[in-house]
């Protein structure tokens, strides 16, 4: 089952709308987020990466900081 969500829909998930914000607006926006709100959306945005915590430190033995999940929220968001 497809789930589809309108554009006016989206604007008012904070997910989505993260995705339209760009540079000191973004930055900015992400340090208000607690590390876990970032690692939930990192996770929403890229159900195949590797960010939880317990993921993370059987793979690579680490966990995501807060700053770390910026910079890869940042990069998602910039690159897309």
């Amino acid at each position: 089952m497809s789930i589809f969500i309108n554009d006016e829909e989206k604007l008012r998930h904070p997910y989505y709308r993260l995705m339209e914000l760009r540079g000191d607006v973004l930055e900015t926006e992400l340090n208000t987020w607690s590390r876990l709100d970032l690692i939930d959306w990192l996770c929403w945005n890229d159900p195949n990466g590797v960010y939880q915590d317990e993921q993370s430190l059987l793979e690579f033995d680490n966990i995501v900081s807060k700053e770390e999940a910026i910079e890869i929220i940042t990069r998602q968001i910039t690159e897309a």
